[in-house]
């Protein structure tokens, strides 16, 4: 009645570009893209999932607390995985449009700051890096930051009650991000903004469409506890 499953993953996807969609300066102003060549920005370089399935013994051999409490099974999932990439930029405009470039690093300027009022209680400080006054490419290596890391705990608990021979009504409760553990998405990374190295949404949302990338936050990982309980007739 006990099974136990884990897998861990380490892995650095290199590229020079993650999308078909770039606004970086193109080849004809003079730009190398080789500069670009480094970690994906969904490189993910450690992850760790383990789950547990627990049939759970009926604490009665007979009447009514056998009829309620037989047949239950749980289980629950861990998953882990640490920070990806963030790419720090500023806008410019040149003779072919706007377009994102980075910034150079100021030597002996802390990266990351200890703020105890921000998200995840970690920001990037704006003082550690310089515009560049002419429309270059700045020394900063692409997605050379990293933002937050991501740990949830998820829990389900369900039982098949059979009506006939051949059809059943299973119960199940879920609970995802069993823990309320808070997981950011990734600091702001436009210089010129405001919200600046501050992660400003949760991971789940971060990930849905009011991004534009067509994911609900509701069948996200990374969200608020939420608890969700189904019917399933199945025949």
């Amino acid at each position: 009645g006990f099974q136990a499953i884990a897998s861990y993953t380490w892995s650095h996807s290199i590229d020079i570009a993650s999308n078909d969609s770039t606004a970086n300066l193109p080849a004809l102003a003079g730009y190398d893209a080789r500069l670009d060549r480094a970690s994906s920005d969904f490189d993910v370089r450690h992850s760790l999932t383990a789950a547990v399935t627990y049939d759970v013994p009926a604490l009665f051999k007979n009447g009514v607390g056998s009829a309620l409490l037989r047949g239950w099974s749980l289980q629950t999932l861990f998953s882990a995985r640490t920070a990806a990439p963030v790419d720090i930029f500023s806008r410019r405009d040149s003779e072919f449009g706007t377009f994102n470039l980075r910034p150079d690093p100021v030597a002996g300027v802390p990266v990351y700051l200890s703020d105890p009022q921000a998200p995840g209680g970690r920001r990037i400080n704006p003082a550690a890096f310089a515009v560049p006054t002419a429309d270059r490419q700045g020394t900063l290596g692409r997605n050379a930051l990293r933002g937050f890391p991501f740990t949830q705990i998820d829990l389900s608990l369900h039982r098949r009650f059979a009506l006939t021979e051949r059809v059943g009504l299973q119960f199940r409760m879920e609970v995802f991000n069993l823990l309320n553990h808070p997981n950011f998405g990734d600091p702001v990374n436009d210089l010129s903004s405001d919200e600046f190295g501050r992660a400003n949404a949760m991971l789940g949302r971060s990930l849905s469409a009011t991004n534009n990338t067509g994911f609900n936050p509701l069948f996200q990982a990374g969200g608020p506890r939420a608890v969700q309980f189904a019917l399933k007739l199945q025949f």
